[in-house]
């Protein structure tokens, strides 16, 4: 007898419990959170390689992360396109200055980026792509240099896309350039509205409004 022959029926009025194992989506996932420590890491070194001989804001078949790009509206459908671009790496400290100013007016320190890398990456995409519109991105790989990102991208005039009910409000004109105003989840974070209450007092309803001082 087998050992699902031997577990108790169940209860009356008790419901049946599904499958306890993980799916496919969440095993990907869990490769993800640390590519170094799982097979993604070879997979990358490989990748990498090729992805620098390549040309800049490149369109991809497929997602290389299935489960993140489903996560923020994938679907493999007409009018949706996936687009591997890059941005270089590293902040805006300046070169030391030796002489004619003091140390207080050097202006070294403490001057950072206004937007994210990510942010960058997907306005630089929205215009190579001026018929697209940006619907969210996700990190793929980073070098010394380079940071990679793929951004999903919507096709607003297709008619696939304008008779999808989940994707239907993208041909509104209130959503055109929706990249270049810090719409996507990139955006929304860099400008501090993942935060709420307390230490998120200054970030609505914009970081302008307070004078730059929300982040």
């Amino acid at each position: 007898m087998s050992a699902q022959q031997n577990q108790p029926a169940p209860e009356e009025g008790e419901a049946k419990k599904g499958p306890s194992g993980k799916g496919m989506y969440h095993y990907i996932e869990d490769a993800w959170k640390n590519p170094d420590k799982s097979y993604v890491g070879d997979l990358l070194w490989e990748r990498l390689i090729q992805w620098r001989k390549e040309e800049n804001f490149i369109r991809v078949e497929k997602p290389t992360r299935l489960d993140r790009a489903r996560k923020l509206g994938y679907k493999a459908k007409q009018g949706i396109v996936v687009v591997r671009g890059r941005v270089r790496r590293g902040g805006l400290r300046k070169h030391q200055i030796h002489k004619g100013r003091r140390a207080k007016r050097r202006g070294i320190n403490k001057i950072t980026m206004e937007k994210n890398l990510q942010r960058i990456c997907e306005e630089r995409t929205a215009k190579r792509y001026p018929n697209l519109e940006v619907l969210n991105s996700y990190w793929v790989g980073d070098d010394g240099k380079h940071v990679w990102y793929e951004v999903i991208m919507v096709d607003k005039h297709h008619p696939c896309i304008r008779n999808d009910p989940v994707y239907s409000w993208m041909a509104e004109p209130q959503h055109q350039g929706r990249v270049y105003r810090g719409l996507t989840s990139a955006g929304t974070r860099g400008r501090g509205l993942h935060n709420k209450g307390r230490g998120a007092e200054r970030v609505r309803p914009s970081i302008k409004a307070h004078g730059r001082t929300g982040k």
